[in-house]
């Protein structure tokens, strides 16, 4: 993670938890404050559950109702933005229970005209657009581990904690969904070594 994203989350954070209070406290208009922080992140992540922009905006609608709803149920032992991204992660889980999505099969999913020589992690060749169509035809189980740690940026430990699960768990669905991924591209393979070793260097789970 880069400084000035820490530097970033960090301000979210203060901002986060002055608006909370707000809110709480019986400020109601606090609480547009946290939907235009965190209204672009949430349409994004939807998006890449359901990949329908409008479908993307109502699910993360609904997060914020939900997330207002229950506000005063946040217990400050995480951070509000990983409260409300489990929130909205059941949110979106749910809706597309019910309503599911038609994903092509991950054979389907083109390959890139050429190999993106100028990205050299495996996060960037992630948001190019073949793969990230291979991302979203991958089951649930494994699709939505990429979609926190890679496209989201959340480290192993907040992650695991977004979707309710031992971190041990959540490592082993993101090892299954690049198995599944480098089997459909794979130039993701060299990749992928390449950020594992940079992880050695700076202790950042690949």
């Amino acid at each position: 993670m880069t400084t000035a994203l820490r530097n970033l989350q960090e301000d979210r954070a203060v901002a986060d938890l002055a608006d909370v209070s707000r809110v709480l406290a019986g400020d109601v208009e606090a609480f547009e404050g946290i939907v235009r922080r965190w209204q672009v992140p949430l349409v994004n992540m939807a998006w890449r559950y359901c990949r329908d922009r409008s479908r993307a905006e109502e699910l993360a609608q609904e997060a914020f109702i939900r997330a207002w709803r229950g506000l005063g149920s946040w217990r400050r032992d995480s951070s509000f933005s990983t409260w409300l991204f489990a929130l909205a992660a059941n949110v979106f889980r749910s809706e597309l229970k019910r309503f599911p999505t038609i994903n092509l099969p991950l054979d389907a999913a083109p390959e890139p005209a050429a190999q993106a020589t100028q990205h050299r992690e495996l996060a960037a060749q992630f948001n190019t657009e073949a793969v990230q169509r291979a991302v979203l035809a991958l089951p649930l189980r494994y699709r939505e581990p990429v979609v926190l740690f890679y496209f989201h940026e959340m480290d192993i430990a907040a992650a695991a904690r977004t979707m309710g699960m031992p971190e041990g768990t959540l490592k082993a669905r993101l090892s299954r969904a690049r198995a599944l991924l480098r089997r459909r591209f794979p130039q993701l393979e060299s990749a992928h070594a390449e950020m594992e070793l940079a992880a050695l260097n700076n202790g950042k789970e690949a």
